[in-house]
């Protein structure tokens, strides 16, 4: 499988479409915006026109776009990558979506002879500048095992856990968790600078404890910065989030952490500043301190 498509060309998109041309695969994109498609380009990929072209060919299909409904204009209709793709191409979706959206797609995919996977990722932009992202796929074994080199070309922890679905509510449960961090980090940046404690300090010892994380080490020189731009935009979290309270609440599950931080978080959306990096919820919290 030698020729890999990439739907969206986003801050995650982009790097993972360099790094499969990097590891020797067969690159076209397709981004509804042309200087990404241009970059890719530059980088030794090469571009399509629409959808229907970029899939033409393709052995596998990987799609990185914003939400759900998103998804669904990708890959349905007569443009889209079901109609068009070649029978028993894979699709990896990457996106983050609802679970069961993600579910429905599938069957549509596998009625159309194409293989799903879904694939959602976490490790942020720099995890896919990087190559290193952490995967976590739903679908069939044997379709996990055949995009083993396509995966691998992206990401560092890849996972198969579970069948169609599963990988998006893994997804969601990280984003839970990712969101509560970040809150909690806020809320302690912001305690350690009240009393005068020198912050970059103050984080590395933390950092080698047992209040150490992946959110502090990449969030939390930001929060000392002040430096908000995005590598992960606040509206999408926000979206992240609702998917985890709706399916929550389907399963019958009580988060009242996570229902607290989704309120939190749709809040500063709500005042205009779901633009940010999702470490920006540090701002909300400063301020409700008067500290800003």
């Amino acid at each position: 499988m030698t020729n890999v498509t990439v739907i969206g060309l986003g801050i995650m998109g982009l790097p993972m479409a360099v790094n499969l041309v990097n590891a020797g695969f067969t690159v076209t994109g397709y981004n509804r915006s042309r200087p990404k498609i241009d970059e890719l380009v530059s980088k030794g990929g090469s571009g399509a026109s629409s959808i229907a072209d970029a899939v033409a060919d393709a052995d596998v299909i990987i799609t990185m776009v914003p939400d759900s409904p998103d998804v669904e204009a990708v890959v349905s209709g007569e443009d889209g990558v079901f109609a068009n793709a070649t029978s028993g191409a894979l699709w990896i979706d990457a996106s983050t979506i609802r679970p069961d959206v993600s579910k429905r797609l599938a069957e549509d995919a596998a009625a159309a002879g194409i293989r799903p996977l879904d694939a959602p990722v976490s490790g942020g932009e720099q995890g896919a500048i990087d190559g290193v992202l952490s995967i976590m796929v739903g679908g069939e074994k044997s379709d996990f095992d055949a995009a083993s080199d396509v995966l691998n070309a992206v990401g560092k922890t890849i996972v198969h856990v579970g069948p169609s679905g599963s990988g998006q509510t893994v997804k969601a449960a990280n984003q839970l968790i990712v969101a509560a961090n970040i809150e909690a980090l806020a809320e302690a940046v912001v305690f350690l600078e009240a009393y005068g404690v020198d912050t970059e300090a103050g984080l590395k010892v933390l950092g080698g404890g047992l209040a150490g994380s992946k959110v502090l080490d990449q969030k939390g020189q930001k929060m000392l910065d002040r430096n908000f731009d995005p590598g992960f935009r606040l509206t999408l979290h926000h979206k992240d989030l609702g998917i985890v309270t709706s399916a929550a609440r389907e399963a019958n599950v009580s988060i009242p952490l996570g229902a607290t931080v989704a309120q939190l978080v749709g809040n500063i959306v709500a005042q205009g500043d779901g633009g940010l990096d999702h470490s920006g919820l540090f701002t909300q919290v400063a301020r409700s301190s008067g500290r800003e």
